[in-house]
């Protein structure tokens, strides 16, 4: 029956091909918050929402908090295409009794770019800068030792030059641990499913001095009219909805030895149902430390004209270097199709 289970886990992808049509693609804003932080599930192409039980499941999903052992802190680079630049940090404190209260910020630096008009398209000059951030909050606490649940609530902000744009937003999910399919026998081996839902919250809507602009009302009438003052009216632009369904089970589980299997399906506001799939082989021995070795496929059967997407793998390790103070790093790289290749680093500490 495991045997049976594995094979299903891994051709249920498959059976969705049919369902993936483009829908709403380029409608929504604040799209840096659908990349994926954190090298661990990055490197297993985002199929995490059931393997996140570090400080980083504030991003993918805030119920892997509540299974969170020791309190953490992390650090993650992540240099994007065409020169873009991102960057995560969090932190999270265990409370016995509790729960896990943890605290992240993402940014997104875009860099300078030549101000261009249609008069001076070589550029006039100046430059401009843009930036996409955003601050989140989370809680996660286990109810049983296999049932937990987490939320994250989020204040996104985005800046072009003169203008900015802010919306909050809350992430939700549950995780549950099941006996079915374990290697030991025991429950917290046994399967795992999780669901998580990702910024749901308000519109974003431009504001600034750069909409500002001179109008004239009346351009075959004589008079002063030729400097009104006037202002553009930008639309309103959702967040990127993201709802997240995964399963993981554990293909062997020893003393030393573990090897997992992920998938993840994802169903967003505004793109075709897609599918991450992703592995992780763990080794694990007290007086050596862990070491992972991860891999993934993020965006199966997902067509390639709504997105660009790809294998991913890497690796980490997590060893205690005094007491109970334990340092993590994990490095990711991540294919983007004709956009190039990615990687992802980042550095963490156990306390």
């Amino acid at each position: 029956m495991k045997i049976k289970y594995i094979i299903l886990l891994l051709i249920l992808p498959f059976l969705l091909q049919a369902q993936n049509r483009p829908y709403r693609v380029g409608t929504t804003t604040a799209s840096f918050l659908e990349i994926g932080f954190g090298s661990a599930g990055a490197a297993m192409g985002d199929a995490y929402v059931t393997m996140a039980r570090d400080i980083s499941a504030i991003y993918w999903n805030p119920a892997g908090l509540a299974f969170m052992e020791q309190s953490e802190a992390q650090f993650v680079i992540q240099p994007w295409i065409v020169d873009i630049n991102t960057s995560f940090a969090a932190a999270g404190i265990v409370v016995p009794d509790i729960g896990t209260l943890a605290l992240s910020f993402t940014f997104m630096d875009y860099g300078q770019m030549d101000v261009t008009t249609v008069d001076f398209q070589e550029g006039t000059g100046e430059q401009f800068s843009a930036s996409d951030y955003a601050f989140s909050l989370g809680y996660g606490r286990a109810i049983t030792n296999w049932f937990g649940f987490g939320l994250a609530a989020k204040y996104v902000g985005s800046n072009i030059w003169h203008m900015s744009a802010s919306a909050v937003a809350v992430d939700l999910g549950v995780t549950l641990n099941t006996s079915f399919f374990s290697p030991t026998d025991n429950r917290e081996d046994g399967m795992r499913i999780a669901m998580s839902i990702s910024n749901y919250g308000t519109r974003m809507k431009f504001d600034g001095i750069d909409l500002l602009q001179a109008i004239d009302p009346l351009p075959n009438e004589d008079g002063n009219f030729g400097d009104v003052r006037g202002k553009y009216d930008p639309n309103e632009w959702e967040l990127p909805l993201i709802f997240r369904l995964g399963i993981a089970i554990n293909a062997m589980k020893t003393e030393k030895h573990r090897i997992t299997i992920a998938t993840d399906a994802l169903h967003p506001n505004n793109n075709a149902e897609s599918v991450n799939v992703g592995g992780e082989y763990e080794f694990s021995d007290p007086a050596i430390g862990k070491f992972m070795l991860r891999a993934g496929y993020k965006g199966l059967f997902l067509d390639k004209n709504a997105a660009e997407f790809g294998l991913a793998f890497g690796g980490g390790i997590e060893k205690y270097i005094m007491g109970n103070i334990a340092l993590k790093l994990d490095y990711a790289y991540r294919d983007v199709g004709i956009l190039g290749k990615v990687h992802s680093y980042s550095i963490g500490f156990l306390f």
